[in-house]
């Protein structure tokens, strides 16, 4: 292994890209042990320090595992390279290659190394001490365990002014199963759903697989445009609900103000038709007092709300739910869900419980949010120093992402060609609009360490210049 000390990469992400080559090439097979972190530092004249940050690295990237009292290991499971897909202009078509990346900029993933993963399992391991353990093998609820629910409901009372019960909870495996549930169970086929443009293209499948038809509205900095729906109920449309992003706008990170807050809640309590709140990254706030949910206001009739605790704990963590106070739409919910999965997983939500309780998730969301605070200034930073003539852009004041607007256009295939070439990932603008009319990016940061945002802003800029059209 050579370290090179005068490259601005770190030298931790050096040693775990060479481990990672390695591990791909074959010359480190899998169950291979490797050698311990102080072996490791002497031989290579490290900081043991750096040797422990590039294992860390190598484990939250699937490469390796640690074994309690053995050491690192070549996993048996070696992560899936993740597939370059070529876009076109309608339509994201299957995979062609697959190429290793060394930086991802997803789209607002969380950092999985600061997970609480030993109070986690330490919650486990209290759960199967128990006397009565026996009891958590049988099946429960569909809708969840009901202290987890009730935990639940609390949380969103006293945080997000709810007023809500645990009769109006149910809990699914992630957000993404909580919107199939919703889909299918409010949908038909034939009926129209407003959707924000650009938008959330995974939601946009899962109320297109009903037969429900999409009406695309689009957004400005304020959030969905609701004067642009209002046409459409002239048209004799059967207009079930508008699915939206109104606390911090997929992918553009809008907030919808206040005023059209009021004027879509008016709308659909005079039209009938249910509000659909995905609030998927609430918890994390940087610069100012969170909105309340739209589902918090009194005066709207027909809402559902979707959470999730994935973001929270760690994206593995498969925790989210839904509310709302329309009974027979929740009772077809557990019918549905107990079809699909009899029921979720009644252990990690006790585990979870647990840490609740104990105010571990508390302690953890003020720790991530002064984290990801650093993370956002950090790339704040970057964005101005290397991509201002090519950018412009508002500085999130919550969440794990930001996004871009160009003020010039892009050869989008050109960018996207070298990005491969320099083994980095970036959304691709298809992801948000199906006629690819919109030229922005979504850059998440949470998951990244700094030199890695440095890097990949800093290689970005240089292929803009190559694909600016002039």
């Amino acid at each position: 292994m050579e370290i090179d000390r005068s490259s601005p990469k770190a030298i931790y992400l050096q040693l775990a890209d060479s481990i990672a080559a390695d591990i791909q090439s074959g010359r480190l097979t899998r169950g291979t042990a490797l050698p311990s972190s102080r072996a490791l530092a002497a031989q290579l004249k490290l900081n043991r320090n750096t040797v422990v940050e590039a294992f860390q690295q190598l484990l939250s990237e699937g490469w390796v595992v640690s074994e309690q009292r053995r050491g690192i290991f070549v996993a048996q499971q070696l992560p899936q390279l993740i597939a370059t897909t070529e876009y076109t202009a309608h339509s994201i078509t299957e995979p062609q290659a697959s190429v290793p990346l060394r930086i991802i900029f997803d789209d607002g993933n969380p950092d999985s190394k600061i997970a609480p993963i030993d109070q986690l399992g330490r919650a486990y391991r209290q759960i199967f001490k128990r006397s009565a353990r026996w009891k958590m093998m049988g099946y429960a609820d569909p809708r969840g365990h009901i202290d987890f629910r009730q935990a639940i409901a609390d949380m969103l009372n006293q945080e997000r002014n709810m007023n809500i019960t645990l009769d109006n909870l149910c809990i699914s495996r992630g957000s993404q199963m909580a919107m199939y549930l919703v889909a299918q169970c409010l949908l038909k086929k034939d009926d129209f759903i407003f959707v924000e443009s650009p938008g959330y293209h995974s939601a946009w499948k899962i109320f297109e697989h009903t037969g429900a038809q999409l009406i695309e509205i689009p957004v400005d900095q304020d959030g969905i445009l609701v004067e642009e729906m209002i046409p459409h109920f002239k048209e004799n449309k059967n207009i079930k609900a508008a699915y939206l992003t109104p606390h911090r706008q997929y992918p553009t990170t809008a907030t919808l103000s206040q005023a059209r807050r009021s004027e879509l809640i008016q709308l659909s309590n005079r039209y009938g038709f249910t509000l659909i709140e995905d609030d998927y990254d609430y918890e994390f706030h940087f610069d100012h007092t969170p909105c309340y949910p739209l589902a918090a206001d009194t005066e709207l009739q027909s809402s559902i709300y979707i959470g999730t605790l994935s973001k929270v704990v760690a994206p593995a963590l498969r925790i989210g739910y839904l509310v709302s106070k329309d009974e027979h739409l929740l009772q077809a919910i557990a019918q549905l869900r107990y079809m699909v999965d009899i029921q979720g997983d009644n252990i990690m939500e006790q585990a979870v419980l647990e840490l609740i309780q104990d105010g571990t998730v508390r302690r953890h969301i003020r720790k991530a949010t002064n984290y990801y605070r650093n993370k956002r200034d950090f790339m704040v930073k970057q964005l101005d120093l290397h991509l201002s003539e090519h950018i412009s852009y508002q500085p999130p004041r919550g969440g794990l992402a930001v996004w871009l607007e160009f003020r010039h256009q892009v050869n989008w295939t050109l960018l996207f060609k070298k990005l491969k070439e320099k083994s980095i990932h970036i959304p691709h603008p298809d992801n948000y609009h199906k006629d690819n009319c919109y030229g922005g990016l979504r850059l998440g940061y949470g998951s990244l360490s700094e030199e890695q945002i440095e890097d990949g802003i800093q290689i970005l800029a240089d292929l803009l210049q190559l694909a600016r059209i002039s």
